[in-house]
């Protein structure tokens, strides 16, 4: 899986596979930075499809599949920290398929996650003054 922001809309999250072509520049669910229009993806372009898209974008700053119990719903899910959104972002993938589950406000942008041994999960700010957040459960 990887995590692409591209133009002025339309980060993706796309299933990466062996040859496939995933259209940006030429399709995106977004449009150019000076305003001009991008063609959507359409079932018949040619591209192979996001598994999930955002429109305003998330422009999220990493990712990582959640493999620790602490957070038991998260499980499995991708979450992104998000520098535009200002939020961690939850994507629960099916098969080929993604969602999103949840976005939890942090008010600041963020850059970056890591999961500790623990299950806790470390989030940075980004910018000056940015902060290193522990999130456990309750």
């Amino acid at each position: 899986w990887e995590v692409e922001h591209g133009p002025a809309g339309g980060d993706e999250l796309n299933l990466v596979k062996r040859a496939a072509n995933y259209g940006w520049p030429l399709r995106s669910n977004g449009e150019h930075y000076n305003g001009d229009p991008i063609p959507d993806h359409t079932p018949d372009d040619g591209f192979a499809q996001p598994a999930a898209s955002w429109n305003p974008v998330i422009a999220p700053g990493d990712m990582l599949i959640y493999k620790g119990t602490a957070f038991a719903d998260w499980q499995g899910q991708a979450l992104m920290p998000g520098l535009g959104s200002e939020a961690l972002i939850a994507v629960a993938i099916e098969g080929e398929s993604a969602r999103e589950t949840g976005r939890y406000a942090f008010d600041k942008r963020l850059r970056a996650i890591a999961e500790g041994p623990d299950g806790a999960l470390w989030i940075a700010e980004d910018g000056k003054g940015g902060r290193l957040l522990k999130l456990t459960a309750r």
